[in-house]
């Protein structure tokens, strides 16, 4: 665990300040609640098609909508952040759409990373569940420094809670911000292109495809790690 800074007291005050802002926004205006019951019903349908026609219904606010979007996600972490980067591709190419997915999910994880480190474990506890954090600390126990980066290659490994569990390490946020932002790379661009030709059972095929060159990837990974530890300790 890291030592709390003095300044963090007053950061937890204005993070509680916006959170209760959210929630009145979210009760007291329809505009905001309507935007929030539609993501989260888009989201539920677990289809790409059905956030696609969510995100493009907004027009020329679409981009934003899907940055927000990934925000919520990111706050929500159960929902999968994957379908937003499917729908991205999309409606806004490949390239462009890539650029939006990454981009928002950085700040999504940026956001996360902060509500623990400011907040602590209980709050997480609360937005994660407590099992999932829990496994999240298993990862940071075993491979240490570089847990984020492998991670991040693992398409089945939860997106925010390494980030929420990352917020409640003493790992600096540079590294933290680095390692996502390498990490998360090849995924998106591999979703994005995925997202911007193929739909159905390819979509699936291409999406299994990945996940077995990321497992690949983070046990070679890991088996270097093994022997790095295995040479220090001889």
């Amino acid at each position: 665990m890291h030592s709390k800074k003095p300044g963090i007291g007053y950061l937890r005050i204005i993070l509680i300040l916006l959170a209760l802002l959210c929630v009145a926004l979210w009760i007291g205006v329809p505009a905001v609640n309507t935007f929030i019951q539609q993501s989260i019903s888009a989201f539920a349908s677990l289809d790409q098609h059905a956030i696609e026609r969510f995100i493009d219904s907004y027009g020329a606010q679409a981009a934003t909508v899907s940055f927000f979007l990934m925000i919520l996600q990111a706050i929500i972490a159960p929902l999968p952040a994957f379908l937003i980067t499917f729908a991205n591709a999309s409606l806004f190419g490949a390239f462009w759409g890539a650029v939006l997915s990454w981009s928002s999910a950085m700040a999504g994880a940026t956001l996360c990373f902060y509500i623990a480190r400011i907040l602590g474990r209980d709050i997480v506890e609360k937005l994660t569940g407590k099992t999932v954090l829990q496994s999240m600390d298993t990862f940071f126990a075993r491979y240490g420094q570089h847990t984020i980066l492998i991670c991040r290659l693992l398409p089945f490994v939860p997106f925010d809670p390494i980030s929420y569990a990352a917020g409640l390490t003493s790992i600096r946020f540079r590294h933290f911000f680095l390692a996502t932002a390498i990490g998360q790379l090849p995924a998106t661009l591999v979703y994005s292109w995925a997202g911007s030709m193929l739909t159905g059972g390819t979509f699936w095929f291409i999406t299994g495809l990945f996940t077995l060159f990321a497992l690949s990837v983070v046990v070679f990974v890991a088996k270097n790690l093994y022997r790095e530890r295995q040479k220090r300790n001889s």
